[in-house]
C-alpha cells in the first residue's frame, strides 16, 4: 500500500505480466539455454568432420552459422525486450513484492547480471568471430570453447533466477531464519531447475528441426543426417521432461496442488482436469513417437510437420508457467506476502483498524455514510485490483454474478456482505479479505454500483495519485 496502484482494467495486470514472461521464457529457453549447446554441439561436428577430411564440414558450419545468426538476432532483440519488460511490468504491477525480493535476493541477482553481462560478451565474440574461426582448425576449436563457455553461462542465468521462482511458491525455512541461503535453496529450486533444463533442450530441437526445413529446402543425404541429430537430441531429453515433471509435481506443497485443476483448466473447465492430463501424457508420447519416425525416416517427414513440435512445447511450457503462477495463491511469497500485496503478519491491525487507515494513496482514511462509494472504490483498488478488473477480463462483477446471483438479476447486498470475509475458505486461491466490517460495506456499495453503472476502473498512470491526509502531515 506504499506504491501507488497501476491498473489496467480492460486486460488485467496479471494477463499483462503473463503475455511478456511466457513470450520471453519460450525465447530465453528455446533460443538461448538450450539452443546454444545444439549450435556448438554442429560446429563441432562440422569441426570434427575437417579433422577427418570429410566433405559435409563446411554445410555442418554454415548450417550452425545460419542457426547462430536467427538465435542471436531473436534473442538480443524480442528476447532482450521481454526480459526487461517482466521485470519492469512486475514491478509496476506488483512492487511490495518485487521489493521484498530484491531485498532478500540482491546478491543473486548482482552475480546474475554479472553473469549475464558475461553471456551478452561471450555471444557477442561467438557470432561476430565466427566467419574469421574458419581461418584455421586452432581458430575454430578456440571458436566451439568459446561456444561451450556462452552455454554454460547461459544456462547459470537461468540457475540464478529459478532459486528466486522457487521461493516465491515455497520460503521453505526462510520464514524462521530470514536467510538468504535458505531462501535460494528453497525445497523447489532443484525440482524447478531439472524441469526447466530438460524442456528447454527439447524446445531448443524443435526450433532447430523447424529451423532445418527452412535453410535446407531441398532434400539431401545431409539434411537428412542433420534431422536425425536433431530427432535424437529431442528423443533423449523428452523422457527427461516427464521424469523432471513428476518430481516437481512430487515437491509441490499439499495446499498448492489443490489449485492445480483451476490453473490448467481454469474455473469453468477444472472437471476435465484429469481428461486434459491424459491427453498431455499423450502428447508427450506422440512427440517421442514423431522423433522416433524422424530419426529412422527423415526423408518423409513433410515440412508442415516441422511447426508441430513447436506448438507442442510452447503449449506445454506456456501452461507450465501458467500452472506455476496460479499454484502459488493466495501468496504472491508463500506464507509471507499475499497477492494483493499485503503481508500475512500485518492482517491483524487492517482487520481491526481498516486498510484505509494504513494506506499511503488513499482518497479517504475511515468509511463514513457520506464517503461510502469512494471508499469502496479505493478499498476495492488496494485488495481486489491485482488479480480482478471491473467489467473485463476476471471481472469482479461477472465474478459476483456467477456465484450469487440469478443470471440477469442484481446482485444481492446480504449475500455478498456474508461471502466476501468468508470467500478464502471456499476460493481458496483468493487472499483473506484484509479490511474491518465497514469497508466490507463499502466493497459491496461499489461492486453494486459498477454492476449497474458499467463503469471501469482507471489506474494511477491515468488518475494521478491523492495521498492519504494522514500520509500527508
Amino acid at each position: 500500500m506504499d506504491f501507488p496502484i497501476f491498473h489496467l482494467d480492460f486486460f488485467g495486470d496479471r494477463l499483462l505480466i503473463a503475455v511478456i514472461a511466457v513470450l520471453h521464457v519460450f525465447i530465453n529457453h528455446g533460443l538461448a539455454v538450450g539452443f546454444l549447446p545444439i549450435v556448438t554441439l554442429m560446429e563441432y561436428r562440422g569441426y570434427r568432420s575437417k579433422l577427418a577430411g570429410l566433405n559435409e564440414a563446411e554445410k555442418w558450419d554454415n548450417l550452425a552459422y545460419k542457426f547462430m545468426f536467427f538465435a542471436f538476432i531473436v534473442t538480443t532483440t524480442i528476447g532482450a525486450l521481454t526480459g526487461v519488460g517482466i521485470w519492469f511490468s512486475a514491478a509496476l504491477i506488483s512492487p511490495a513484492s518485487i521489493g521484498s525480493l530484491i531485498r532478500v535476493f540482491f546478491l543473486v541477482w548482482f552475480l546474475e547480471w554479472i553473469i549475464f553481462v558475461l553471456e551478452v560478451v561471450f555471444i557477442m565474440i561467438y557470432f561476430l568471430t565466427w566467419k574469421k574461426s574458419n581461418n584455421n582448425l586452432k581458430a575454430k576449436r578456440n571458436h566451439v570453447r568459446t561456444g561451450l563457455a556462452l552455454g554454460i553461462f547461459s544456462w547459470l542465468t537461468m540457475a540464478f533466477i529459478v532459486g528466486i521462482l522457487g521461493f516465491m511458491m515455497n520460503s521453505g525455512m526462510w520464514i524462521e531464519n530470514r536467510s538468504l541461503i535458505s531462501g535460494f535453496t528453497n525445497p523447489l529450486y532443484i525440482p524447478q531447475l531439472a524441469f526447466r533444463t530438460p524442456i528447454a533442450f527439447v524446445l531448443a530441437g524443435s526450433f532447430a528441426f523447424l529451423l532445418t526445413f527452412i535453410f535446407l529446402k531441398e532434400k539431401s543425404e545431409f539434411k537428412n543426417k542433420v534431422l536425425k541429430n536433431i530427432s535424437t537430441w529431442m528423443f533423449v531429453w523428452t523422457p527427461h521432461v516427464l521424469a523432471a515433471g513428476l518430481y516437481y509435481h512430487y515437491m509441490i506443497p499439499d495446499l498448492m496442488k489443490t489449485n492445480i485443476p483451476v490453473a490448467i483448466a481454469t474455473q469453468q473447465f477444472q472437471d476435465w482436469y484429469s481428461t486434459l492430463l491424459y491427453y498431455l501424457g499423450a502428447t508427450i508420447i506422440f512427440s517421442m513417437i514423431f522423433t522416433v519416425w524422424v530419426a529412422f525416416k527423415p526423408f518423409r517427414v513433410p515440412k508442415y510437420a516441422a511447426v508441430f513440435p513447436v506448438i507442442v512445447i510452447l503449449l506445454t511450457l506456456g501452461t507450465f508457467e501458467r500452472v506455476r503462477e496460479f499454484v502459488r495463491k493466495p501468496f504472491v511469497i508463500e506464507d509471507y506476502m499475499y497477492s494483493n500485496q499485503l503481508r500475512l503478519e500485518d492482517y491483524g491491525k487492517y482487520k481491526t483498524d481498516g486498510i484505509l487507515k494504513y494506506a499511503t494513496y488513499t482518497d479517504v482514511t475511515e468509511v463514513t455514510e457520506d464517503n461510502k462509494l469512494i471508499a469502496g472504490k479505493n478499498v476495492f483498488n488496494i485488495t481486489c485490483s491485482r488479480c480482478h478488473t471491473t467489467q473485463n477480463v476476471n471481472s469482479v462483477v461477472r465474478k459476483f454474478e456467477e456465484l450469487l446471483s440469478p443470471a440477469g438479476q442484481p446482485l444481492d447486498r446480504k449475500a455478498m456482505e456474508d461471502y466476501i470475509p468468508v470467500m478464502d475458505k471456499g476460493r481458496y486461491f483468493m487472499p483473506p479479505f484484509p479490511g474491518n466490517e465497514s469497508e466490507v460495506d463499502a466493497l459491496v456499495e461499489y461492486i453494486l454500483y459498477l454492476q449497474k453503472s458499467g463503469d471501469n476502473l482507471p489506474g494511477a498512470q491515468t488518475t494521478g495519485i491523492n495521498v492519504s491526509p494522514l500520509r500527508q502531515k
